[in-house]
């Protein structure tokens, strides 16, 4: 050849001849000698650099990969002894990866022929492309017990922790895996279950003390009675689904959509792109893709997948472990959009102008393939001019654009309005045994509010591509506040010295301009948690009641049918209003609309108080070491039994008891929100500056137990007695009861008199 291929060339060259990758097949190839190899060299490296190929020791192939979970084929044992898989699903065009098997003690055995799904982790630069530990075997679902273990003369016992249920599980010898008599274990059962006697079981892992850090999450899922194990007939469903393909769907692999969310994800369903639109009717607007997993592909109306994912209406989330909402075969893997792996979606194409408002939008079926899974720490550092060698790549064509169409939608959303509560989001860190290593609160990044704003326009986008097909569907739904608590708000406002207007339909503008007054304030936090408690809590509903919070007409959760069934309900409503095929909506789901309505927002909140019971009882437990330690906070919460304080270093309440405060009797205010002590006159009240000592620290109910040292930096001065007495002065709350209830008197009087 006298010329050099062109790059289109060479890339079609290596897809045609997968096992002649070598630099030296293709200069062969194409007739490269001499000096010309350098060019062609350097040709490669471009090419590498762009993210089009990937170097494996001396070849070149597509960069395809394999999904961190897969499905494999245990191969026999090699002359080392050693266990090689095979994927039985490896989309990439190039030679078929070499998997290494790393098995555990605890771990079932495996055998030639054995179909398992398995933990994959890339090992760039080893004899294997990856290596790969067991998570289950395909067709095998044995029952999982969390209990006690009871050390026997041979073997031992298993006492589950789960409430009301009373039957032990024997541990044969040799099934103990080491654990010791009084610790809590995970266990699976072991043989077939017998009708004479107790079954047997197998323990799997072991937790420790049962109040121990690591086990409090596993307690709350059994207390809470999550679902925590799949029915045989569940994971035999997702075991046999395959990849969907291209039928029926647009083809959108070579768009550079990408996955941006947190750094330790373990599902990724949602993938964003951004581009200039360059109609002349838009200038300056963009083009934003919302591509969301098709989890409706796979799991349809009636099916064991479904009963079950509705059964459980939402994925859970502990600082150690994620309850899911489907088998880890769905997603882990078929539903979760991994970085060079074709997955089928659901995108919503979406046209915005200059100041980010919405001028149209469609939706598609689609076959995408990930161009880069980034965290949100990685895609931040990018834009801030830190870029990693991978995301410098994607700079210019894929993240600047990005932010360009957040600059836009941010216009949009400072006229619409929304509630900007500022509540710092705790993340606890545990080490490798479970503990908490640290408490810290997260940071608020711009790459967590531009992912944030295109799901919402998406969800927007989905409910009224609904509404105008006249297609029934599940609305997130969040009521304005209800009068008391306005008014319980109002009161908490006026005693910081603050406004908030009344005598008008309140709007989430007159609510940030609150919060705007309190920025910065030492009534800051206080304020914003006020505003918070008197907000009414969202739900689910078939009728469209709008969203307050947001300041939305139309909203439905479209963009995460991964972990919540009520998007998988929008989802094959969207399947069923474009004819897509015949997975949408059914008869029996438009059935018992409003029933499943109603039953996942009782599973969201059952969740949500699993997740907040974890987070107190890991708390507790961190402080634990802490007892006699004074703290800084502030008083969040006050009670006719007490006050709580938030404490400044971990977001932990604690509750300090009256009977703490002083011998005095104090007399509690509820409208006021405030305590008063009969003799000193003394005012405890919300958003008090306080420092208390740590008391008491329990993690199995996970409460901690104050005292106060000071308040507003005055030591705390204790009352004479605690008899009740007439406070030397009453506040404007009180003097208005007493008033109220002259006026009442004095009418019941008058009433008599007639």
């Amino acid at each position: 050849m006298n010329r050099l291929p062109s790059r289109e060339e060479i890339l079609q060259w290596i897809s045609d001849n997968p096992t002649q990758t070598a630099k030296r097949d293709i200069a062969r190839a194409f007739g490269i000698k001499g000096a010309a190899r350098i060019d062609l060299k350097r040709m490669l490296r471009e090419l590498e650099e762009e993210g089009h190929l990937q170097k494996k020791r001396k070849s070149y192939r597509d960069p395809d990969r394999l999904p961190p979970v897969s499905v494999l084929s245990v191969l026999p044992p090699d002359a080392d002894g050693d266990l090689w898989a095979r994927p039985l699903e490896w989309h990439g065009e190039g030679e078929e990866p070499r998997v290494l098997i790393l098995p555990r003690e605890s771990d079932a055995s495996l055998g030639a022929g054995d179909r398992i799904l398995a933990k994959l982790t890339a090992t760039p630069g080893e004899d294997q492309d990856y290596t790969a530990r067991l998570i289950r075997k395909i067709g095998t679902n044995p029952l999982r017990i969390l209990g006690v273990f009871k050390k026997g003369s041979e073997g031992g016992r298993i006492v589950p922790v789960d409430k009301g249920v009373d039957k032990q599980w024997i541990v044969p010898e040799g099934a103990e895996h080491g654990a010791r008599d009084g610790e809590l274990v995970e266990a699976e059962q072991a043989g077939p279950k017998g009708r004479m006697g107790l079954p047997k079981a197998r323990i799997m892992s072991r937790l420790g003390d049962p109040t121990a850090p690591r086990a409090v999450s596993l307690i709350a899922i059994h207390q809470h009675g999550i679902p925590d194990h799949f029915p045989d007939q569940v994971l035999a469903e997702a075991d046999a689904m395959k990849p969907a393909g291209l039928k029926g769907r647009t083809d959108l692999r070579e768009l550079p959509l990408i996955t941006i969310d947190p750094s330790d994800a373990r599902d990724h369903d949602d993938a964003v792109l951004a581009q200039p639109d360059d109609a002349p009717d838009n200038e300056g607007g963009h083009i934003l893709w919302v591509a969301i997993a098709d989890v409706a592909h796979y799991v349809t109306p009636g099916s064991e997948l479904d009963r079950e994912a509705r059964k459980r209406g939402n994925s859970s989330y502990f600082p150690d472990r994620v309850v899911p909402m489907l088998p880890d075969r769905l997603s882990g893997d078929l539903c979760s959009l991994h970085e060079g792996v074709p997955r089928a979606v659901i995108v919503a194409r979406i046209r915005i102008d200059a100041e980010g408002e919405k001028i149209g939008h469609r939706f598609e079926r689609a076959l995408m393939r990930s161009a880069a899974s980034m965290s949100y720490e990685e895609a931040q550092s990018a834009i801030d001019g830190n870029p990693t060698d991978r995301a410098a790549t994607m700079l210019d064509p894929v993240l600047r654009p990005l932010w360009a169409a957040y600059a836009a939608l941010k216009k949009a959303r400072e006229r619409r309005q929304p509630l900007e509560l500022d509540l710092p989001e705790r993340r606890i860190e545990l080490n490798e045994m479970g503990q908490v290593a640290s408490i810290s609160f997260k940071e608020r990044l711009d790459a967590h509010r531009l992912i944030e704003e295109f799901m919402v326009l998406a969800n927007v986008c989905a409910a009224e591509t609904l509404i105008a097909k006249r297609q029934p569907l599940l609305f997130r739904v969040h009521e304005e506040p209800n009068p008391d608590k306005l008014d319980a708000l109002r009161e908490v406002v006026k005693g910081s010295g603050l406004t908030l207007a009344k005598g008008q339909v309140l709007k989430t503008a007159h609510l940030n301009r609150l919060l705007a007054q309190a920025e910065g304030t030492e009534q800051d936090e206080l304020i914003n948690l006020a505003t918070l408690r008197s907000m009414t809590q969202a739900y689910y509903n078939a009728e469209n009641f709008g969203h307050f919070g947001l300041a939305l007409r139309d909203y439905a959760h479209f963009t995460s049918p991964i972990r919540r069934y009520s998007d998988l309900i929008v989802h094959r409503g969207l399947i069923s209003a474009h004819g897509w095929g015949k997975d949408g909506l059914s008869d029996h789901d438009l059935e018992r609309l409003d029933e499943t309505a109603k039953h996942i927002s009782d599973t969201e909140r059952r969740s949500m108080l699993a997740e907040r019971d974890t987070t107190d009882r890991y708390l507790a437990a961190f402080m634990s070491d802490r007892i006699g330690a004074e703290l800084s906070g502030r008083i969040s919460g006050i009670a006719r039994f007490g006050v709580f304080v938030k404490l400044d270093e971990t977001g932990a309440d604690a509750l300090v008891p009256i009977r703490s405060l002083g011998a005095e009797f104090f007399h509690y205010d509820a409208e006021d929100q405030t305590l008063m002590g009969s003799d000193s006159g003394r005012v405890v009240a919300l958003g008090q500056r306080v420092v208390a000592r740590l008391v008491e620290a329990a993690p199995i109910s996970g409460g901690l137990i104050a005292e106060l040292v000071e308040i507003e930096g005055a030591g705390l001065e204790r009352g004479p007695s605690r008899r009740p007495g007439k406070p030397p002065r009453r506040k404007a709350g009180v003097a208005k009861k007493k008033a109220a209830a002259k006026a009442k008197k004095e009418k019941r009087k008058v009433t008599r008199r007639r």
